[in-house]
């Protein structure tokens, strides 16, 4: 079972963490009118002051959740992510309908644990004796890694907060104000915006900081959903108990 693999899927869900939400509006006009300042949740401001203020603030943050769904050429890919600007991160990640790994990242080491489901998927053209033999070693079972190693840069890359956020740092969004709601509990205004068929719908909290919620694709082909929580929360990275495979000594 090549590691690289592994690495792969885990540069291909950095990638579609992109959203185009805060992009050009392109609904077919060629002159954007100026957007009109209303009451509510931060009076005074428009859509697009509330999505600069949500960005500055979101993007300042040291840690967060990520939650959700992308789509993706291989697939949708889900995850359930901790991660914050010093590399670290904990959560599960999965490959729609081809099974899941739970991934652990710290300054020096990188732990996973990969599902049968998701082994046999990566196996898909090898000799069966071989994906088995990977399966029956790798199932359920974690294994570590260095988090220098070539290996292991592209998950490091994909754990860094940084990464993820730089997709939202200089967007001017023509976001128009909508109704008040909840995410999870917390308070938030509906921001919604289009980019040629795509219809995005943001939230924003309206309580304390106003962070950037969630981010909805309501497109009919390809919709997906991120949402953000546990905002400059410490990650637990606490390495696994138990005994743990050094996946670099069996690679010699």
């Amino acid at each position: 079972m090549r590691r690289t693999t592994l690495a792969a899927v885990c540069l291909a869900a950095a990638a579609s963490v992109g959203l185009t939400a805060c992009g050009t509006e392109t609904d077919g006009s060629t002159t954007a009118a100026k957007p009109k300042k209303e009451a509510g949740p931060f009076p005074g401001l428009s859509g697009p002051d509330i999505v600069d203020k949500a960005v500055k603030v979101t993007t300042g943050a040291s840690s967060l959740t990520v939650q959700g769904s992308v789509p993706d050429e291989s697939g949708t890919i889900e995850r359930d992510m901790a991660l914050d600007t010093k590399g670290r991160c904990a959560g599960t990640m999965a490959m729609g309908g081809e099974g899941s790994l739970d991934l652990i990242t710290t300054a020096k080491t990188v732990y996973m644990k990969y599902d049968e489901k998701f082994l046999r998927a990566q196996g898909k053209g090898e000799p069966a004796a071989e994906t088995q033999a990977a399966v029956d070693m790798l199932a359920g079972k974690w294994v570590k890694t260095s988090a220098t190693g070539s290996d292991a840069k592209d998950i490091t890359g994909f754990c860094d907060l940084d990464v993820l956020l730089d997709e939202f740092r200089g967007a001017d969004s023509p976001a128009r104000r909508g109704k008040t709601t909840t995410v999870d509990g917390t308070p938030a205004l509906m921001l919604t915006e289009n980019d040629g068929t795509d219809r995005y719908t943001l939230y924003v909290a309206t309580e304390g900081k106003p962070y950037l919620l969630k981010v909805v694709n309501e497109t009919a082909k390809t919709p997906d959903t991120i949402a953000f929580s546990d905002f400059d929360k410490p990650v637990d990275t606490t390495p696994p108990a138990g005994d743990v495979m050094d996946i670099d000594k069996l690679a010699g």
